[in-house]
């Protein structure tokens, strides 16, 4: 649809809820002075006229006013504003709809007169819940970009493997996933997760796609910092679906190959072997452990660069696989079926949809809608996949419920 009939429809349908939020808003404030009924009167349309104008000239001015992480900061007060307000409509409607139904009952009887008649008033007890209402998210979503987006937690877990040769018993593999170095915002924040990272000294480091949100130059400034994650058995990766620049318009189709150029080369420069549909043998005591790694591969709309078979030839004599998949659906629909042998499957993609709820062994979030396996160790037969939160974050700039995740596997001989 055309910008200049869209842009208005949007911007008359948010001056609406602001316009029903603060009528209900100035009943709170009716017994206040005149200095605080101004106060409210000048910030809330203040802020009102800010957003404006800044949808405005993104949509119809130069949006390169708005880059990186800046831009992600301010669309999402943007969001958080109205997603919160419309929390706050819904009780503010509840009680209009009481009031008209009062005063449609009004017309139908004959109340008892009174001195100064029935004047039809808010109610004082849906106000204030409409404010409480949308002021949780608001708090919920503000405090999850200032605490949630960088609270770096270790999980830990165990997969015993039948197989595994004596020489890689008891290893440590480290992964990270998904870091969008695109919307990082707190660079000291994310040298202390890399740092958390390397005090758990892994054998063998892992990352498994999503570098950057949509090119290449985002990662510059990063690279000092993801340069520091070092195993003595080497550090691999892969390719997830926002590597490419798929999502970007790009000037021509040579700069969005070239921008993938570069995107290999950011990997080289941080001393991560990045596996494009190939394998490594490591060999210990004359024991072998393959390392497999595709491009991406997703089910549904998303991009399938990746070729299993490839990644497949010249492992078969490796006693245990392990694969780096960023798509956790890719295990589902290619790997199990066509590749039993695959021990492990390291993925990520998801994020938890950076929002859930996980206490104990109950967890839930919305990404559990879209995936069948979301977050965690999942296992079939003698197949495992392990598919990480994501260390980074894209849209919203923060977490609620699901923090970052710095993954530590030990691999075990199944007895």
């Amino acid at each position: 649809m055309n910008k200049l009939l869209i842009i208005p429809l949007i911007l008359g349908l948010l001056f609406l809820v602001d316009w029903y939020v603060y009528n209900g808003i100035s009943v709170l404030l009716r017994n206040s002075t005149e200095t605080a009924k101004n106060i409210l009167k000048y910030v809330y349309w203040g802020i009102t006229a800010i957003t404006f104008v800044t949808i405005l000239v993104y949509n119809f001015g130069n949006p390169d006013w708005f880059k990186g992480s800046s831009r992600s900061l301010i669309f999402t007060g943007i969001f958080i504003n109205y997603f919160s307000k419309l929390f706050g409509v819904l009780f503010l409607l509840v009680d209009d709809i009481v009031r008209l139904g009062k005063w449609v009952a009004s017309q139908f009887s004959n109340p008892e007169p009174t001195g100064g008649g029935n004047k039809i008033t808010r109610s004082d007890f849906l106000v204030k819940t409409a404010v409480v209402a949308g002021s949780v998210p608001f708090l919920a979503m503000s405090w999850g970009i200032i605490s949630g987006a960088h609270d770096y937690r270790i999980r830990r877990k165990t997969v015993y493997l039948s197989n595994l040769p004596k020489a890689f018993d008891d290893i440590k593999i480290g992964q990270l996933s998904d870091i969008h170095s695109g919307s990082f915002f707190n660079k000291t924040a994310v040298q202390g997760g890399i740092d958390l990272f390397m005090k758990e000294k892994p054998d063998l480091a892992f990352f498994t796609g999503d570098l950057v949100n949509n090119e290449t130059k985002e990662v510059e400034d990063y690279i000092n910092i993801f340069n520091k994650v070092k195993a003595p058995l080497g550090v691999y990766s892969t390719t997830g679906n926002h590597d490419y620049g798929d999502y970007k318009n790009w000037s021509s189709q040579k700069a969005k190959v070239q921008n993938f150029e570069n995107l290999k080369e950011a990997h080289r420069l941080m001393g991560y072997d990045l596996l494009m549909n190939e394998n490594r043998i490591i060999e210990e005591s004359g024991e072998k452990l393959a390392i497999l790694g595709v491009e991406n591969w997703g089910a549904g709309r998303f991009a399938k660069y990746g070729k299993l078979d490839e990644a497949y030839k010249g492992s078969e004599e490796a006693a245990t696989k392990l694969l780096l998949s960023h798509d956790p659906s890719h295990w589902d629909a290619q790997v199990k079926p066509n590749h039993p042998d695959i021990d492990l499957m390291f993925a990520g993609h998801t994020h938890g949809f950076q929002f859930g709820v996980e206490l104990g062994d109950f967890q839930w979030s919305p990404s559990q809608y879209a995936y069948k396996q979301w977050a965690g160790l999942y296992s079939e037969n003698d197949q495992h996949l392990y598919v990480n939160r994501g260390f980074g974050y894209i849209g919203y700039p923060g977490r609620v419920g699901m923090p970052p995740e710095i993954t530590i596997i030990t691999l075990k001989r199944k007895a």
